[in-house]
């Protein structure tokens, strides 16, 4: 499906979809259960993902959109304090609206 040709509600909703998954997949299904997923879940506290999983989240997230974005860029220039409160509904407006959603 090309996501382009939908609004950026609808964009957002398929995006926020995969990252979704791409949280379960890394933390466990019966975790993201337990806890539930927002886009306003932050990565560290609310997920209480390390930093081994949010590598490997970036690294789902650069293979499925990197012809898109350049998440691995856009998180390197982020402070810590900017990375360690990084929450889904921040990366999925990166994703979707790319270098406009700063």
């Amino acid at each position: 499906m090309d996501t382009k040709k939908l609004d950026k509600t609808q964009q957002s909703e398929i995006v926020f979809k995969q990252l979704s998954i791409f949280v379960a997949d890394i933390i466990g299904d019966g975790v993201i259960e337990e806890i539930g997923i927002s886009r306003k879940s932050i990565f560290t506290k609310d997920l209480e993902m390390d930093s081994i999983e949010i590598v490997a989240f970036a690294e789902k997230v650069k293979q499925k959109y990197g012809h898109e974005i350049d998440f691995i860029s856009w998180i390197s220039n982020m402070k810590f304090q900017e990375l360690y409160n990084l929450s889904v509904g921040q990366v999925v407006d990166y994703i979707v609206n790319g270098n406009d959603s700063n």
